[in-house]
């Protein structure tokens, strides 16, 4: 199958010991394109030098909400400055994290604006994190959907680039009602492992619900390993058990979600 694995921490240290051979699992098993999210400037350094050296791995680059503290006065014309890197094709993982709570909510809001102004600098789509309190309290996703409709002003704000492809909601975790909003808005859904979970009703419903030509597929390793390798690493391999997931869900074949999920890859992060 022709995959490809739209977010996973290949920087971290759980793959420093053995990364040749999980990139070679990786392309054993269809995978051509990896993409590597940074959580602050310094691991957006640190990913621009894997990606320089791996072909088929690709960067973003930007300042997770739980690294809000690390953000100062220069960090703007940083990542402004890295975002020009050729091998960047996202700003992210940005976003909005109100259950951690590890910086002050609108601080967290001006942070996600100021990197939503690089990403228009740039024209460049985003990946944006969002994790609610709880299952009940919805305020992070409702601000998050906030700001990015003021951001993408039903199209108005965004520049001819990024009008159809301002970015991904990635490890989507919300209801059917928010993939709707976030779809009104031209994002696409990232899909994890989660939807192979036992209890991940909302999530397979949200999948079903949603286009096939919106959905990503991403293994967010080393975390959230899917079925049947929860509790252990995970790593790009494991993205195929996304995609048959998927293809259980839809009713269609598993090398059409894969097809499909690659080609919407391609048109959002535009690598060649």
């Amino acid at each position: 199958m022709n995959l490809t694995d739209t977010h996973c921490h290949l920087n971290l240290k759980t793959y420093q010991d053995d990364l040749p051979a999980v990139l070679n699992r990786a392309r054993a098993n269809g995978i051509k394109r990896i993409l590597v999210p940074a959580l602050d400037l310094k691991s957006s350094r640190e990913i621009l030098d894997l990606a320089d050296t791996h072909e088929f791995l690709y960067a973003a680059v930007g300042v997770h909400p739980n690294s809000a503290a690390t953000w100062n006065s220069k960090s703007f014309e940083e990542l402004n400055s890295l975002a020009a890197h050729p091998k960047v094709v996202a700003i992210g993982e940005i976003g909005l994290d109100y259950y951690r709570d590890r910086a002050p909510r609108n601080s967290q809001v001006e942070l996600l604006k100021e990197q939503l102004q690089i990403a228009l600098n740039k024209k460049l789509p985003v990946i944006l994190h969002v994790r609610n309190k709880t299952d009940q309290d919805r305020s992070c996703i409702e601000d998050l959907i906030k700001v990015l409709e003021d951001w993408t002003d039903s199209g108005k704000s965004l520049p001819q680039e990024l009008s159809s492809r301002p970015g991904v909601i990635h490890s989507f975790s919300g209801n059917v009602e928010e993939s709707r909003l976030a779809l009104d808005l031209d994002f696409f859904i990232g899909i994890t492992g989660a939807v192979t979970f036992k209890k991940a009703e909302t999530l397979r419903e949200v999948v079903q619900k949603a286009p096939l030509t919106k959905l990503l597929v991403e293994t967010d390793g080393p975390f959230i390993t899917p079925h049947p390798f929860r509790g252990k690493r995970n790593e790009p391999a494991h993205v195929r058990y996304i995609v048959d997931k998927i293809s259980e869900i839809t009713d269609h074949p598993q090398v059409s979600i894969a097809d499909q999920t690659t080609a919407n890859a391609a048109c959002l992060f535009q690598w060649e």
